[in-house]
């Protein structure tokens, strides 16, 4: 009640009524007020919150802005925390208390911003009217990135479902949207949109609009000399070369990942410069070379499951190429696609896996894995947007059917 909230903030002051009141109240009124037997005018109200040092809606809820901020700090520290395996439970937790009060103010904006997407992270109901919540307060406070952040949340929502045009359709809107309510963008928010427009123009096969949205972001954060996303922007453009065998670009940008990799000493920047060298090898049958850089990665201790993936399926395609058939698919077979893969370019680059298992069973005598792992790639390329690995699985299947199909009247 107000007038608790009051006597509750005087006492903490250690101030008496007489102090309070001053010479614009009584201190009879102001008791009456504390007793929740009166209520204060606006005028009043706004006078009570002057002497005591706080803002009105420290008075008129219950929570004041300085517990929410402790309470915010709190969360922030967790959501930020990558290794707390239950940290969206304790999120969950920490602000629930507090739903119904958080109506005002940069803390409550943000509070029900990370409430919503542990609601998400939970498969929980409700988040998406609690986010909606967020985004009209970000909106009214004029946060641009706050705002347009949730924007991207609720696209990419749609893109780890795999559906790439609802996903861009979403982006698209609250990007619009964006631009016309909020006069200032700021550099690095504009970045963070256009990398993820151009990813979701890549995912739904639409390259021409893609390229110029993300070679207008890297022309953009180099001109304002900010190098936001420019790592991830230089990785989504070599990775383009790759779906397209376009060699140029493919050495032009990824010498580019190199420079910034070794400027910021950003590793994942390197290693992955180092991954597509190692492609690169492969595909100029520079098999031993790129088996020497393979295992230098593979022996780092620092080498996470995230990245391993990636060199396992060179090694096995290295292996392949060397003719050591059963050495090339005992590290395929240790090539699982990650829940947390969702894009077509890296679907692309993993499910030529089954494309090498196939040759390599073909060339051990294994008919029967040769043909099932050979459709399987030809199956999981049907879902996708055209490239050149598409080809690759596609002759791949026939070659090995065809070469079957002989060989079964002679009983092998």
């Amino acid at each position: 009640m107000l007038g608790e909230r009051i006597r509750e903030i005087r006492k903490r002051k250690k101030m008496t009524l007489e102090v309070l009141a001053g010479k614009e109240l009584t201190k009879g009124m102001l008791s009456l007020i504390e007793n929740n037997k009166a209520k204060p005018s606006m005028e009043s109200l706004a006078y009570i919150a002057e002497r005591l040092g706080v803002e009105i809606g420290d008075l008129l809820e219950e929570v004041s802005t300085q517990e929410l901020r402790g309470i915010l700090e709190k969360a922030e520290k967790l959501y930020n925390v990558d290794s707390e395996t239950d940290k969206y439970k304790q999120l969950i937790g920490i602000t629930e208390p507090y739903f119904e009060k958080l109506t005002q103010g940069y803390e409550s904006a943000r509070l029900l911003d990370i409430y919503s997407r542990s609601l998400y992270h939970e498969k929980m109901d409700g988040w998406r009217n609690i986010s909606n919540r967020a985004a009209k307060m970000y909106d009214e406070m004029n946060l641009t990135a706050k705002r347009a952040n949730i924007g991207i949340f609720w696209a990419m929502e749609k893109f780890v479902e795999h559906d790439y045009t609802e996903s861009l359709t979403i982006l698209l809107r609250e990007r619009a949207e964006i631009e016309s309510n909020h006069v200032y963008i700021d550099p690095m928010t504009r970045v963070d949109l256009d990398y993820h427009e151009a990813i979701l123009h890549f995912a739904v096969g639409d390259s021409d609009a893609a390229t110029l949205v993300m070679e207008s972001a890297i022309h953009f954060s180099k001109e304002h000399r900010i190098f936001y996303r420019i790592d991830d922007l230089y990785r989504l453009a070599v990775a383009h070369a790759l779906m397209t065998h376009d060699e140029e670009k493919k050495s032009h940008f990824s010498k580019k990942l190199k420079q910034y990799g070794e400027f910021a000493e950003d590793m994942r920047s390197m290693l992955f410069h180092d991954l597509f060298n190692i492609m690169a090898l492969i595909y100029e049958k520079d098999y031993v070379k790129a088996l020497d850089k393979i295992d230098q990665y593979l022996s780092d201790p620092k080498m996470t499951e995230v990245y391993e993936i990636w060199f396992l399926l060179e090694k096995g395609k290295a292996y392949y190429g060397l003719r050591r058939f059963n050495e090339g698919l005992s590290f395929l077979e240790k090539v699982n696609i990650p829940s947390w893969v969702h894009h077509p370019f890296d679907f692309t680059l993993l499910y030529v896996t089954d494309s090498y298992k196939a040759l390599c069973h073909f060339e051990l005598g294994n008919g029967n894995e040769a043909i099932k792992f050979a459709k399987m790639a030809v199956e999981n390329y049907s879902t996708l947007v055209h490239t050149p690995y598409q080809d690759f699985a596609n002759e791949t299947y026939n070659t090995i059917k065809a070469k079957i199909e002989v060989d079964l009247p002679n009983g092998n």
